[in-house]
């Protein structure tokens, strides 16, 4: 029984390890066609790949050199964006995304944000997420000990030492806590899409016959929003809002 089970494990086996060669060899391959400067069968062979379910930072960021050489510009700032996720702060990734950002044409100026805001987005950037909580976690517990300590233990000088214990507690909790409010609304509170169309008309509602609303082009980041059918509503970084197809435009 036990030799049965033994060769029923590994005759399943067998297809994941072939399927994970195949991978593999794709990967590679699509590797050497793009360095023979084939770009548009490496794009194939790469998007192949993420068909099969397997994605990682370096699949994205080849991706999207093969879309940029090809001058699919819209596809390439797309997957830039994607192995960014993954891999944030990479320099040879934000390097190439810029240079793609760079043949965009439109030049939008951000809506200003709250000077607080960015000061604890800078700060949260220097912390990965699971530091943050940690330290949240960290601040609570010296909080809650302190308070207890300053309430059960007689003396004037213990109880002296403690408030400032739970003063300094009590701040490092605002401060961790609001860093990672910060990255969680960063996170989930957008929902940003790359346009892939060359040119795009917006509209003011979910309606070929409304006015226009304004103009962009390929390779525009966008907030999304509602989407009602086949639209949906679109902020940018300027603080337009506006309506597109959704097939014009593809999620992050």
């Amino acid at each position: 029984m036990r030799k049965a089970a033994l060769h029923i494990v590994l005759l399943m086996l067998v297809p994941v390890a072939l399927w994970a060669q195949s991978i593999e060899q794709t990967f590679e391959q699509a590797n050497a066609l793009f360095r023979d400067g084939k770009f548009s069968d490496a794009a194939a062979a790469y998007e192949s790949i993420l068909a099969q379910g397997q994605a990682s930072a370096e699949i994205y960021y080849n991706l999207g050199n093969s879309y940029y050489r090809t001058g699919v510009l819209g596809r390439a700032i797309l997957n830039y964006e994607r192995a960014l996720v993954l891999s944030p702060a990479d320099p040879d990734i934000e390097h190439n995304l810029d240079l793609a950002n760079l043949r965009t044409l439109d030049r939008l100026e951000r809506v200003p944000e709250i000077f607080i805001v960015t000061w604890l987005r800078a700060l949260g950037a220097l912390l990965p997420f699971g530091i943050l909580v940690t330290m949240v976690v960290a601040s609570w517990i010296g909080l809650f000990l302190a308070l207890a300590v300053m309430n059960l233990v007689p003396g004037r000088r213990i109880g002296s030492w403690m408030r400032w214990t739970v003063l300094g507690a009590l701040v490092l909790l605002v401060v961790f806590g609001s860093l990672v409010l910060v990255q969680l609304l960063d996170q989930s509170g957008q929902d940003d899409a790359i346009v892939l169309a060359r040119v795009v008309t917006a509209k003011t509602s979910p309606d070929e016959e409304s006015s226009d609303a304004f103009v962009i082009h390929e390779g525009l980041k966008v907030e999304l929003g509602d989407q009602v059918g086949e639209w949906v509503k679109i902020t940018l970084s300027d603080g337009k809002v506006g309506w597109i197809r959704s097939g014009l435009c593809e999620r992050i």
